[in-house]
């Protein structure tokens, strides 16, 4: 028995040695690698807003969506796609006389998509269809919600869709009343420019119906109020509205997240509030000639839209110098996390906020209402922060050199593309190409998030599984 094992042994190790059979060492494919390196749930989020957008644009190419046939559709097709889907609202052609109704609808459409989440919307599809969700659409949805648990996706996915339907429906009710008996539009239009002007404020995306924007009813308080409290509620975040609305929950319960995206807006809110009526307020080319009340609104808009919404108030082309400051700033700093907002996000600027504040004070950790704030979420924090500088930064440098316009012009367009907000002092009719495509870029970057986008180009990431010593540089 032993001589048999022994004798099939060397039959066998002589099959190997003369290329006999054996099995073969498995060999990686490149394809496969590239198509998980794809299909991870990080990367599939750009991905598929990129899919998107391209099929957006091709629609807009058409003939039915443009009044003039004899117009060149790619390049203002294209720029109109991203700033719709990525719900910001800047334009190269004036949206009311370019597009046709057709063309209208193409826009609300990529609008409702971009601010609800393109593989949240695909999630969402396939629990209506299947009843069931894998691991992988687990992940990118909780990717595109910032869910904690794969438990919640389900129940978080149909509250946003509801609250989203609850807010985009009541807000169009009011404005299409308003339009109907107020400004004289038959029930038909009325009704198509409310839904519009409902979705777009809701989805913070900034498109209007109107050449002007919104600066024709800056002091028609039930135009400016429904849609500053859409444009507010979108803008903090879907976590925050199902926390505030499930109820129940005292105040001094609520998380840290809950704590900043609440106050934090309030905050903003407030000092744009009080600095946009101090630097516009008796000035001729702004606010000057509107009554009392019609300067309160439009102080309120100014500092609401800001928040990554995109409508005009007033026209910026004629604002301070210190009116755009603070713009700019309440624009990069923009809305709630999870939401339909842009910027680098009310959180992160309170937890570098916060981070240098105990630093002055000597602690170690870093506390906010007796809760530490993990190393991890500031060096987060930290990294957007620094991300979108970097963007901006670039975008404006590349704006100056294929344009002629100021520094002032430039920065404002730069961040306003950026913090996906959509106001302009003018100039994104002019600009040419080349600047058009540095715009796209910025938008496209602030609507999928800094983090995302530095991920998605990360193919790689392997843990270090040793500690260096440490050694302490010379700070300041």
């Amino acid at each position: 028995m032993r001589a048999g094992r022994e004798e099939g042994l060397k039959i066998r190790n002589a099959a190997a040695w003369k290329g006999g059979p054996q099995r073969q060492p498995r060999v990686r494919v490149q394809g496969d690698s590239v198509g998980r390196a794809l299909l991870h749930p990080v990367r599939s989020v750009p991905l598929a807003f990129l899919a998107v957008i391209l099929l957006g644009a091709g629609l807009l190419m058409l003939p039915a969506a443009r009044t003039a046939a004899e117009a060149d559709p790619v390049l203002p097709a294209l720029f109109t796609a991203v700033s719709a889907v990525c719900v910001t609202g800047l334009i190269t052609v004036d949206t009311p006389t370019f597009w046709t109704p057709f063309g209208h609808a193409v826009i609300l459409g990529l609008i409702q998509v971009g601010g609800f989440g393109i593989m949240t919307l695909a999630t969402l599809l396939a629990l209506l269809v299947r009843k069931s969700i894998g691991l992988r659409g687990q992940l990118v949805a909780q990717s595109e919600t910032h869910t904690l648990n794969f438990g919640d996706v389900r129940s978080v996915l149909f509250r946003v869709a509801r609250i989203m339907i609850v807010f985009e429906a009541v807000t169009a009710a009011v404005l299409t009343v308003r339009f109907w008996f107020a400004y004289d539009d038959n029930p038909g239009t009325a009704l198509w420019h409310g839904t519009f002007h409902a979705v777009s404020a809701f989805n913070n995306a900034g498109f209007a119906l109107y050449s002007d924007s919104l600066i024709s009813f800056a002091d028609d308080p039930w135009i400016i109020i429904p849609v500053c409290l859409a444009v507010i509620a979108g803008g903090l975040g879907f976590p925050v509205l199902i926390a505030l609305l499930k109820g129940g929950v005292r105040m001094k319960d609520w998380t840290i997240h809950l704590r900043l995206t609440v106050f934090g807006t309030l905050l903003l809110l407030a000092a744009g509030f009080v600095l946009f009526g101090a630097f516009e307020w008796n000035r001729d080319e702004t606010l000057g000639p509107m009554s009392a009340g019609g300067k309160l609104l439009a102080t309120l808009a100014g500092s609401v839209f800001p928040r990554t919404a995109g409508f005009n108030s007033i026209d910026y082309a004629a604002a301070s110098p210190e009116t755009l400051m603070i713009t700019n700033i309440l624009m990069f700093i923009g809305g709630g996390s999870a939401g339909t907002a842009g910027g680098i996000k009310i959180t992160t600027f309170l937890v570098l906020g916060f981070a240098i504040w105990n630093e002055i004070r000597g602690r170690d950790q870093v506390t906010i209402a007796h809760r530490s704030i993990s190393s991890s979420a500031q060096r987060q924090a930290l990294s957007v922060a620094l991300l979108g500088v970097a963007a901006v930064v670039s975008g404006t440098l590349l704006l100056l050199m294929f344009t002629d316009y100021s520094l002032e012009k430039v920065l404002f367009e730069s961040i306003s593309a950026f913090a996906t907000v959509g106001v302009s002092t003018g100039i994104t009719y002019d600009l040419p190409a080349n600047a058009q495509w540095v715009l796209m870029a910025l938008m496209f970057t602030g609507r999928i998030g800094t983090i995302t986008v530095a991920s998605s180009l990360a193919l790689s990431s392997r843990p270090r599984l040793y500690q260096l010593p440490e050694e302490r540089p010379i700070i300041g």
